[in-house]
């Protein structure tokens, strides 16, 4: 084979679907032409690879508030910056034994560090930096990754350069235009047990000892997942069969809360079951975790209990609670109502419950939906964080939340362990959380839920969020699935469907505006890969779903293969003894070719 390329072995490995052949001590003497490294059927299927035993750290500086980079120093009022990141070992003291590697040292070697630049226009990853780095744009989203074994022993040093090199520039400067650095003890946040944070770090000048700034630094530490092991027998992250566009069951059945689409309740094994009944290739729903780390699924951040004023046997009042400050017990005996019934004094949703029984109760686990759900629809696994807006609020009042890396161990754990071959796809609002699903298993793959520019839903904060077009581009650079956008963008720009899957990445698309049958008529003609929309139920009878469909083309074209050959069959139409045999051996060839999984 030819492993010549730029990759090393621990960040790099390859993705057939098919497992190489390991051959034994002879065949070293033996000239076996086993292609070349990474490509499939013509294809490039080289990849990075997860996190075992090192940790990743992210320092990103943005303008998604104001510039991360403040200067008081007058005469550095009206300047631009160019910035570069050095990293250091911090050095401890250690035997004088040349001929054995210290811990340090070899942690030295394996520390990587890597530079990406996004923007609307595309993205730019590096593994060098220019002598004076690069300039910060206002539309740029610039990102420094570091691979190492040992993330409390970093020092990180950010240099700071004048970009236009003028009057302050002396001749022959070894360093022209250095102004000042910034210096980070990765120990900092490291240990403090938060994994994504914000520190504002003084930039001291070259010359002297003074201040004269201050850069805003955000920070996000990956680690490897806990208590599970992945290999390379499965690798669905970016692989992905073209099919018409795939029918999701927003919720399941749709949405209790849309006027128009109240039939059972959102987001239960009941409403997931009437979707499948229904030829939905996958079910949508959001995982987050209850405050004994249960991931349970459920739309919403809040929900609203119910309690009865005191001497007023008739009258509610509804109280509005983090779902995350409730137990699994506790979810399973309330009462409660959706948040918009606070608003509107609706308590409907609670004379409702009266009467349920357990597959129309609300808060199922996310264990038991796998259970109770037919392995043949997949799953779009939306994973619930919060979120912030552009006016700085927060996504249900909600400024903190879950430690990033311990919610997605314990859903991430739940899905490998659960998963079997069923076809799951992850999606998140939330970057990072993508990032991490990315970097912490190769199994599943994951979409970046975005809505664009919209006059339905406030902006957020982070530039990565803000457009379609930008959002693209993060996931070509994170290397993920692709993206689920918002169909009101969509339909002003259609082109973005045809720009994102010519640069490798799958479309779906959400909203109340997939529920009218000429928009996702148009989106289909387009191309999209997925629709996820809530009126599924109205709009097909009871059918098998589209994986069915091809499970039973394909038994069919083997058995009449098998029928062909057989001289004991001598009539196509009437099976013969051999056709349950054959069934069998069909269901499980497609098992293994398609392996359920996200291979849709």
């Amino acid at each position: 084979m030819d492993y010549n390329n730029h990759c090393t072995k621990r960040s790099c490995f390859q993705v057939p679907l098919f497992q190489r052949l390991l051959s034994g001590v002879k065949a070293l003497h033996q000239n076996i032409d086993d292609g070349h490294f990474g490509i499939n059927n013509g294809v490039n299927c080289v990849d990075s690879g997860w996190l075992t035993c090192q940790t990743e750290i992210r320092l990103r500086l943005h303008y998604s508030k104001t510039s991360p980079v403040s200067i008081t120093k007058k005469k550095f009022k009206k300047s631009r910056f160019r910035i570069k990141l050095t990293l250091e070992g911090i050095e401890e003291e250690e035997d004088d034994d040349e001929d054995v590697p210290s811990p340090s040292s070899w942690n030295k070697i394996t520390t990587t560090l890597e530079i990406s630049m996004i923007s609307a226009n595309g993205y730019k990853s590096r593994h060098s930096q220019p002598e004076c780095g690069y300039a910060l744009e206002p539309s740029q989203w610039t990102e420094y990754s570091i691979h190492t074994m040992d993330p409390d022993n970093l020092e990180l040093t950010f240099e700071f350069f004048e970009e236009d090199l003028s009057e302050h520039v002396v001749q022959g400067d070894a360093h022209p235009g250095h102004v000042g650095t910034a210096c980070l003890l990765s120990s900092s946040f490291v240990e403090s047990g938060k994994d994504n944070g914000v520190v504002t770090l003084p930039i001291m000048g070259r010359n002297s000892r003074q201040t004269i700034g201050k850069v805003r630094v955000d920070y996000l530490v990956i680690r490897p997942i806990q208590g599970l092991q992945c290999d390379m027998s499965s690798s669905f992250t970016k692989y992905w069969k073209k099919r018409s566009a795939l029918n999701v069951g927003h919720r399941g059945a749709g949405s209790t809360h849309a006027a128009k689409h109240h039939r059972v309740r959102e987001n239960t094994i009941a409403s997931f079951k009437s979707a499948a009944k229904h030829g939905a290739a996958y079910v949508e729903f959001d995982v987050h975790l209850s405050k004994d780390a249960v991931p349970i699924v459920y739309h919403d951040l809040t929900c609203c209990i119910s309690t009865k004023k005191k001497n007023d046997k008739t009258s509610l009042e509804l109280i509005e609670v983090p779902v995350k400050d409730l137990t699994f017990d506790q979810l399973q005996l309330l009462k409660l109502a959706h948040v918009t019934a606070m608003k509107e004094n609706d308590n409907k949703d609670l004379l409702d419950d009266e009467d349920e029984i357990d597959e129309h109760q609300p808060f199922p686990s996310l264990s038991q939906i796998f259970h109770a759900i037919p392995e043949h629809v997949g799953f779009n696994i939306e994973l619930k964080w919060i979120c912030q807006m552009k006016d700085g609020s927060w996504d249900g009042n909600l400024s903190s939340y879950f430690n990033m890396n311990t919610f997605l161990d314990t859903v991430l754990s739940c899905v490998l362990q659960k998963g079997g071959k069923r076809r799951i796809v992850f999606s998140c609002f939330d970057p990072d959380i993508c990032t991490m699903v990315r970097h912490k298993q190769n199994k599943y793959p994951i979409l970046f839920l975005t809505q664009g520019i919209s006059d339905r839903y406030p902006e957020l904060m982070d530039i990565r969020c803000q457009t379609t077009q930008i959002a693209i581009s993060f996931a070509q650079s994170e290397n993920i699935l692709g993206i689920s956008a918002h169909t009101e963008e969509l339909l002003k720009n259609l082109t973005f469907i045809a720009d994102a899957q010519s640069k490798g990445l799958v479309v779906f698309s959400w909203g109340d505006d997939n529920n009218d049958h000429e928009n996702r008529r148009t989106l289909r003609e387009q191309g999209i890969d997925g629709l996820i929309y809530d009126s599924i139920c109205e709009d097909q009878g009871e059918q098998p779903n589209i994986f069915q469909v091809e499970e039973q083309h394909s038994l069919q074209e083997v058995i009449t293969e098998e029928t062909l050959k057989s001289s004991t069959c001598s009539c196509y139409s009437i099976p013969c003894s051999m056709a349950p045999c054959i069934a069998s051996k069909a269901r499980a060839g497609s098992a293994e070719s398609d392996s359920g999984l996200s291979s849709s």
